[in-house]
């Protein structure tokens, strides 16, 4: 029987109770580095998903990425969770302690499929309470709300290369605004991918498609 893939948008209630149920792949490689990042809804006429734009910064691998709010673990943190929600606080303002903690999707290392992982990412997920105000520090580009059912709309996957030159690779990515800055890809991409999978509203496996598979 083929697989099913949904055009469809998960409710929050869906949500809440997978979620609740779910028990998280927690990866722990003391070689490694790690950092967290917060998937963070509102509910508003539909739900929608925080993105930030990351500024351009000589350094920064994930420079002009989409991505989430977070990231690297630092020692002062307790644990990941709490790297997240410091780093949520300080790159757009907002202060997660008064949000719901929806759950914990399952860790990711970086560098999906053929090169070598270079870091451990624990993604939280959380209802943002009304009203949010984001107030975005120098590492963010810009931060917008974005609605959940962009991700599993099929006209918005596109594919996406990536670095910008003839040598560049491709990559599964969804369309969120302008096309050349607001491409979801990568690492966002695949938290994305089990977000909507674990919902129970799978998007299409893509990454065969473009040549990248585990």
């Amino acid at each position: 029987m083929p697989a099913r893939y949904s055009r469809t948008v998960p409710d929050l209630e869906t949500i809440r109770r997978r979620l609740a149920s779910h028990d998280p792949l927690e990866i722990q490689r003391v070689d490694q580095r790690q950092a967290a990042v917060a998937l963070i809804l509102r509910e508003r006429a539909e739900l929608e998903v925080l993105l930030i734009e990351r500024a351009r910064m000589d350094g920064d691998p994930w420079s002009g990425h989409m991505a989430f709010p977070g990231g690297r673990v630092d020692p002062q943190d307790a644990d990941a969770k709490a790297a997240a929600l410091r780093e949520t606080r300080e790159e757009v303002g907002v202060d997660l302690m008064q949000a719901e903690e929806l759950g914990r999707l399952d860790d990711l290392e970086g560098n999906h499929g053929r090169l070598p992982p270079r870091i451990v990412v624990s993604a939280f997920v959380y209802l943002a309470a009304a009203p949010l105000v984001l107030d975005t520090n120098h590492e963010v580009e810009d931060a917008f709300w974005v609605p959940l059912r962009f991700f599993t709309d099929t006209g918005r996957h596109i594919e996406y290369q990536y670095p910008p030159s003839s040598e560049s690779m491709r990559f599964p990515g969804i369309l969120v605004g302008d096309p050349d800055r607001h491409v979801v890809w990568g690492l966002t991409y695949r938290f994305l991918e089990h977000f909507l999978r674990l919902a129970g509203e799978p998007i299409e496996d893509r990454w065969h498609l473009v040549g990248w598979k585990d």
